[in-house]
């Protein structure tokens, strides 16, 4: 597993890029709650919401934008609150 630089937002999220042998993962953390977006380590397949990284899949989206709503969702914050790593922008078709 690769590991990169973790982040922290304002509204207390957490967000952990990392890619494994399979899949490029942001897992996000807040208070307790927990939401992760990952796609194939390739990077051309739909991205999966999932509540942790290793939970089955809860919805699959074309675009970034749209797993990162749900994510926030998830969450209870808005958006604007997620922090995503520069090596996790480019995730989504």
């Amino acid at each position: 597993m690769t590991e990169s630089g973790d982040s922290t937002a304002d509204e207390g999220v957490t967000a952990r890029y990392y890619e494994t042998g399979d899949e490029r993962v942001l897992a996000f953390d807040r208070d307790g709650r927990t939401a992760a977006i990952a796609q194939n380590v390739e990077g051309y397949a739909m991205v999966k919401v999932r509540h942790t990284p290793d939970d089955d899949e809860l919805e699959k989206y074309y675009g970034f934008d749209m797993a990162l709503d749900h994510a926030a969702e998830l969450l209870g914050v808005r958006v604007a609150d997620l922090p995503v790593p520069e090596e996790a922008s480019d995730m989504g078709m």
